[in-house]
């Protein structure tokens, strides 16, 4: 279920509930707006008034955990409550809702709004990120061609062209023209640098210089050629200098919302912008947000990524569980429900559990629980949940969103109330910056994955001496892995046995100022299933767009 365009508050009274006037905001049509860059200057410059409460999960299944609607259902309960609040969350992208997982602004009567046009375009900001990408492709391989001064080999060009869609006919093409062919390859828009700037600037002036920074690829004395040294920076620019700039939406409630930014945890760092995040600590006492997939991806880049690099800190910290999932975790979400199989089931997923919590608490946070409620969930189970939680000491709340939407997200929001009354532990991270790249991975693989060792591959270890040569081994790292098991392995659940992470390519991300280290079969352009969700999407005479879930 989502909510009527008729029935959705004027969005700019949604704004006058931030306290923003018309001129702070410039309209998207009729249900969204963009905040001003007079705006969003002066909300960077104010002292931050609110407290950050980040939503993560525990280990992805086919069911789905519903991280999205928890989120928009904390924030709802939140602002029932009287709390001044407003939820920032990150842009979806076309391929995962014309592939298998569907759209991304939450579900039922917790949703961001207006749903399908936000999950197809929003206000086009990934479009434009697509778009300064590909200007930059093109602008390298022009300088191939015309063999301007500076231009880099063209066997040794790195940077990749970008699409929102899953298709993975282009995982390896060939580009070129008069014999001059070089094999490529393009990326999810999710997975591109430029994606990763953006959500990652402090400023439009910071993006400029993270821009900047883009290596396209190395000349023949392998010397790194950037987008600055193409000229390719104020253009990019200039193509970004409105998708820079946070959504402002709404809720199934009318709760107003921040969306901004989407990049995939498994294969980026999975967090919406610092400027939305930043932006919405000045206007509201409490901003809810969330970090892609299951903790181990999203969370361990939130905090080790996002918040190192802005100055960031959460308050608060909750996991989401379902009784399927955990069922799942356990062998079997079959099973039929309070049968003594279903309940060892739970019990044993709540192993998955016990990984996300110790990863949690190794940045000081004892997380609250949401149990994610839905109709065919029975007493059995969640008391079953509830009692495995309480028994390791962690705080639990049920929610019943997506049915009851802000009513049913009143209990979890006194539970993270309650949380926030405890003052927030002290930054502290999985590794230092100044420790070489196998360490701060070894870092991330065992105190939070649960890995008992890590091998390298040759390429990675080349490229991690390379980015040392070229000044840049302080760089965090972001991992890209299977979201499906906190191994490296799909294959092996939500639980697996002692386990290697194998780390088998790296790659520089100056501009976005993190080392990106690929495992497994990770990549980073997805494709579509055998029954992709786009065949059941369709418009109707009148415009209304049906068939996104």
């Amino acid at each position: 279920m989502t909510t009527s365009p008729r029935s959705l508050r004027p969005i700019l009274d949604v704004a006058h509930d931030l306290a923003l006037s018309a001129e702070d905001v410039s309209l998207q049509g009729r249900n969204m707006a963009k905040l001003t860059h007079g705006t969003v200057n002066r909300l960077l410059a104010a002292t931050p008034r609110g407290r950050l409460v980040l939503v993560s999960a525990i280990t992805p299944t086919k069911y789905g955990e519903g991280k999205t609607t928890t989120s928009i259902t904390l924030g709802q309960g939140l602002r029932a409550r009287g709390v001044s609040t407003l939820v920032a969350l990150r842009e979806a992208s076309m391929g995962p809702i014309f592939g298998a997982k569907g759209g991304g602004t939450g579900g039922g009567r917790s949703c961001l709004e207006p749903s399908a046009q936000i999950n197809l375009h929003c206000t086009g900001d990934l479009h434009a990120i697509t778009a300064a990408n590909n200007l930059l492709a093109a602008l390298t391989d022009n300088a191939i061609h015309f063999r301007s001064p500076g231009a880099p080999d063209a066997r040794r060009v790195t940077w990749r062209r970008v699409m929102d869609m899953n298709e993975r006919a282009l995982r390896h093409i060939v580009t070129g023209l008069d014999g001059a062919l070089s094999e490529t390859a393009f990326d999810i828009t999710a997975a591109s640098e430029v994606m990763a700037a953006v959500c990652l600037a402090g400023s439009l002036a910071d993006l400029k210089v993270r821009l900047a920074k883009l290596i396209v690829g190395y000349d023949g004395q392998d010397r790194p050629v950037t987008a600055q040294s193409l000229g390719a920076t104020g253009p990019m620019a200039a193509i970004l200098a409105d998708a820079v700039l946070p959504n402002l939406v709404q809720t199934s409630d009318g709760t107003p919302a921040f969306v901004h930014g989407g990049p995939f945890a498994n294969i980026a760092h999975g967090c919406s912008s610092v400027i939305g995040s930043r932006a919405a600590l000045a206007l509201a006492d409490v901003v809810v947000t969330e970090a892609g997939f299951a903790f181990d991806l999203g969370g361990e880049k939130f905090f080790d990524i996002k918040c190192r690099q802005s100055g960031l800190w959460p308050s608060a910290v909750v996991l989401v569980v379902t009784a399927r999932a955990l069922r799942a975790h356990g062998g079997d979400a079959e099973l039929e429900a309070d049968t003594t199989g279903a309940i060892e089931a739970i019990e044993r997923g709540m192993a998955n559990v016990d990984r996300h919590v110790r990863a949690i608490r190794s940045f000081g946070f004892d997380p609250v629980i949401a149990i994610n409620t839905f109709d065919r969930d029975t007493a059995g189970e969640l008391d079953a949940i509830e009692a495995a939680c309480r028994s390791r000491g962690l705080t639990v709340a049920h929610h019943t969103g997506f049915a009851h939407g802000t009513e049913g997200g009143l209990a979890l929001a006194d539970a993270v109330q309650k949380a926030l009354e405890s003052p927030a532990p002290l930054p502290q991270f999985s590794y230092e910056l100044d420790a070489d790249y196998e360490t701060k991975i070894t870092a991330i693989a065992t105190r939070v994955y649960g890995a008992e060792a890590v091998t390298f591959a040759p390429a990675a270890l080349k490229e991690f001496k390379r980015a040392v040569a070229l000044g840049l081994g302080d760089l965090p790292v972001c991992v890209a892995k299977t979201h499906l098991s906190p191994s490296d392995d799909p294959a092996l659940g939500g639980d697996p046995p002692p386990f290697t992470l194998n780390v088998r390519e790296a790659r520089i991300r100056a501009g976005a100022g993190f080392l990106l280290a690929l495992t497994g079969e990770i990549l980073t352009m997805p494709a579509l299933p055998k029954s992709p969700a786009a065949l059941g999407i369709d418009v109707t005479d009148d415009g209304e767009i049906t068939g996104v879930r």
